[in-house]
């Protein structure tokens, strides 16, 4: 079901309606709507609706580990709200559908990185950040092995079938350098400057869980450093904050102790995930998996995760 009529109907019966409704922009992988729906007893309630993608077998690689689909990040939403992490409430949830209450803030990086309504907020993100990220960190974690990243996503970039010499050079450089592993976490997999709502007081709710799974926790703190989520300013964690302040931030709140030389590491991986997943995202629409200028547009971003790549590792 993908109608957003018929899901309310579903949800809060037949006398129920869509008072007003507005697709969101952002979120390429998922259809997202805010939704104020009135119910029978003239109740108004503040929605947001996530629908599953349609994807292909490239979008498959980078959906969810933990649990797939919406009814999966329903269950990662409660369990990171029992632990602590600011999230929004889940209202309902099937295998094709998620509905959550809506969290008032600000999405937009370079709205957050600029307007002066996030002034005071701004030197305090990169600690919340850190402090939320302990909390993720301490959710159940999925059942089975740790996939090795590297191969996980070497394994995508032959799916596109693309040449692309400096990810393989990253590959090989990233494979004789890997560090020990820091522990077994939930990771949530896409923790970054974006997929976070933000108030004048700072961070309100964690979003986007779908490709959360088990793994290494300096995989997070790696990217929400990658310069892509800095948006063009200077601090390197999301463009709000400093590696002390995050890391300080995330080992006292009881995160695992950082090696600085392995969060080097991870935020050169993130890089290089990053500018796989930019190919990816533009096969889905050349391929028409789903046409989309919107993934187009992330396909021409490739080159900028190249140079970075190039920087990083000279």
């Amino acid at each position: 079901m993908t109608d957003p009529d018929a899901i309310v109907r579903e949800v809060f019966g037949a006398a129920a309606r869509v008072a007003s409704r507005a697709r969101l922009s952002g979120g390429a992988s998922r259809e997202t709507w805010s939704l104020d729906v009135i119910d029978a007893a003239d109740r108004r309630h503040e929605l947001v609706l996530r629908l599953g993608g349609t994807g292909d077998a490239l979008a498959d690689q980078i959906g969810g580990r933990a649990g797939g689909g919406p009814a999966g990040e329903a269950a990662l939403l409660r369990d990171a709200r029992r632990a602590g992490v600011p999230v929004p409430g889940v209202v309902a949830a099937t295998d094709t559908y998620l509905i959550m209450t809506r969290v008032e803030g600000e999405t937009i990086p370079r709205r957050i990185l600029r307007d002066d309504l996030y002034r005071e907020a701004r030197p305090r993100l990169a600690a919340q950040c850190g402090q939320a990220l302990a909390a993720i960190h301490r959710m159940p974690v999925p059942a089975g092995a740790v996939a090795d990243p590297l191969r996980r996503w070497r394994d995508v970039l032959d799916l596109t079938g693309q040449p692309h010499p400096v990810f393989e050079l990253a590959f090989r450089r990233l494979a004789g350098t890997r560090p020990a592993a820091t522990g077994r976490v939930l990771v949530h997999g896409d923790f970054r400057n974006g997929n976070l709502i933000v108030g004048p007081e700072g961070v309100r709710a964690v979003l986007d869980w779908e490709l959360a799974h088990a793994g290494d926790p300096l995989e997070d703190l790696g990217w929400l450093c990658v310069k892509a989520w800095r948006f063009g300013a200077a601090p390197p964690v999301g463009g709000f904050g400093h590696y002390d302040d995050l890391v300080g931030a995330y080992e006292k709140a009881g995160g695992h102790p950082v090696d600085r030389d392995a969060l080097r590491w991870w935020e050169t991986f993130g890089v290089l995930k990053w500018g796989v997943i930019c190919v990816m995202q533009a096969m889905r629409h050349l391929r028409g998996g789903e046409r989309s200028v919107e993934l187009a547009a992330i396909g021409r971003r490739v080159c900028e995760n190249e140079w970075d790549l190039l920087d990083m590792l000279d």
